[in-house]
């Protein structure tokens, strides 16, 4: 258990019993100029803990049942520290198991999962400020067991059909639990339990981006003194950050590669040497291997195999051309928060692979280069936030996220020079026609997969057999979850017709309106 950041932050905890949400328990803290860091409950010792220091912990929710030998508990210090915790859902089952009450094995009478309502017992509760003005609240219910007898010193202050107990506190202690989950937006008033939790723990909000630059400037001289970096730029967010914020740290110590892997969006490559050789004056090596990449990728159809070529030739080509610079120690990756959460499995074994990401990963060690990593403390938004502080346009910060492999999981099947020029001009004239109606910025995503078949269609008198390509639209809060953007027929259908008028190669669209889950937000 480490302590990302500098102590002279107020921090909070959240101990992770293995819920899929947990993360969005960061983000409403994080929202509130808090900061915190998620840990696997099995990584949390007593001394580790007290280590921390933490102005308040959370104990997230998890689907284990506190009555199972064996099942995730808290250490014990983290009841004696003296600070506010919070028990959310499986986290309040177990503060009240280790604390003298008792929980009970679910029945379907007791069971509640998803929408239920909390009515307001008599006493009041300071966490609950901005709540039942208008009665019973809306909130998010996933629970199997459930408390059947709260711990000594706890009282009641709300209650559900299947939870009597659904909000509980130990005002002596500035202990509370839940038994619902407030992080997830499906609890309207969430946000305030959690602003209201965190004003009771005392905390100023001091996490600010303002802040956070001007320590990761001062972190990343004192990790690379006067020694040379090498970033991977890929023209997206994170990598764009990183390298504008490791220019300001050390200027010139600096140099990025930029690997042009023959599947950017139209005009993208051109962009990105403009931006970054252009107008910050930063040293850029355009990798064009553009040639290599789709000659290994001819034939390949399998989404996992073409991942992998991708990911392969990406080490190898960012490598060969990383040689050529002089005295450089140091790899910058864009690593993320979230990327530092999900590479510590919860379970300790194996997770379930839903698709290969491609980054960076192998580089340090295969070129005896040190990581220097300044936004692994950041969730997306915050990338944004720092990007402003940095001084980049809103227009580049705003962009929607880029997968790494990019064009070729928007082109299932197998990849052709022809359906990605074809591709690249339907994509173009779709986000062209998102920035027209101004709808971009409420789209966390959007592009165009050109479909492995072709079609019959009429065009003028004549009969075509073309493409036939799918829209994507999802709006997200980060990624794990998405749904489909409720586009008017209008715009469908004025945005077809462009397609199908402007781009040779392509005379059927659909729009895709699967939502996450059960599909992903990319094809393949």
């Amino acid at each position: 258990m480490t302590d990302l950041q500098d102590s002279h932050h107020e921090k909070a905890l959240i101990i992770d019993f293995g819920s899929q949400v947990t993360q969005l328990i960061a983000r409403r803290l994080r929202e509130n100029g808090v900061y915190c860091e998620i840990h696997p409950y099995q990584n949390v010792t007593d001394e580790s803990l007290k280590a921390y220091d933490p102005k308040a912990i959370i104990f997230s929710g998890g689907p284990d049942s506190v009555m199972r030998e064996g099942s995730p508990r808290p250490p014990k210090a983290a009841y004696e520290l003296g600070v506010p915790i919070l028990g959310i859902c499986y986290g309040q089952q177990v503060m009240m198991h280790d604390l003298g009450g008792r929980v009970e094995a679910g029945e379907h009478a007791t069971a509640e999962f998803g929408r239920a309502f909390v009515t307001p017992a008599e006493s009041k509760l300071g966490m609950l400020d901005g709540w039942f003005a208008d009665g019973d609240e809306q909130v998010w219910m996933s629970h199997g067991d459930h408390v059947a007898e709260i711990a000594p010193g706890f009282e009641v202050y709300g209650t559900s059909p299947g939870a009597p107990f659904a909000i509980t506190a130990d005002l002596e202690r500035n202990f509370f639990a839940v038994q619902f989950h407030p992080e997830v937006h499906h609890t309207p008033k969430g946000g305030e339990l959690y602003k209201n939790f965190l004003k009771l723990a005392g905390f100023k909000g001091d996490w600010t981006m303002g802040a956070y630059r001007e320590e990761a400037i001062a972190r990343i001289r004192e990790q690379v003194g006067d020694k040379n970096v090498i970033c991977g730029l890929s023209g997206g967010v994170d990598s764009s950050v990183t390298a504008i914020l490791l220019h300001q740290a050390i200027g010139d110590q600096l140099t990025c590669v930029f690997v042009d892997h023959g599947l950017l969006r139209k005009d993208e490559a051109k962009e990105v040497v403009a931006m970054f050789r252009d107008n910050y004056n930063i040293k850029l090596i355009h990798a064009d291997e553009s040639e290599l990449f789709l000659g290994e990728l001819d034939g390949q159809s399998d989404p996992e195999t073409k991942r992998k070529i991708i990911g392969k030739l990406f080490i190898d080509v960012f490598q060969k051309h990383a040689d050529t610079i002089e005295g450089a120690e140091f790899l910058a990756q864009g690593t993320l928060y979230p990327d530092v959460i999900e590479s510590v499995s919860f379970s300790g074994g194996p997770s379930v692979t839903i698709k290969s990401h491609h980054n960076v990963g192998g580089l340090p060690e295969k070129m005896g280069l040190k990581l220097v990593e300044p936004l692994r403390e950041l969730f997306k938004d915050e990338v944004r936030a720092l990007g402003r502080e940095l001084g980049l346009p809103d227009s580049f910060i705003g962009r929607h996220p880029f997968p790494g492999p990019g064009l070729a999981i928007r082109c299932p099947g197998e990849i052709t020079r022809e359906k990605l020029e074809i591709l690249r001009e339907a994509d173009a004239v779709y986000i062209d026609q998102i920035r027209k109606h101004g709808l971009y910025d409420e789209i966390w995503q959007a592009y165009v997969a050109i479909l492995p078949v072709k079609t019959v269609g009429v065009m003028g008198d004549g009969r075509t057999y073309d493409y036939a390509c799918a829209m994507r639209a999802v709006t997200s809060v980060d990624g794990m979850t998405a749904d489909y953007f409720p586009f008017s027929h209008e715009f469908l259908g004025e945005t077809a017709t462009r397609i199908i008028n402007e781009v040779k190669g392509i005379n059927r669209v659909t729009y895709d309106i699967t939502s996450k889950p059960p599909g992903t937000i990319e094809w393949e």
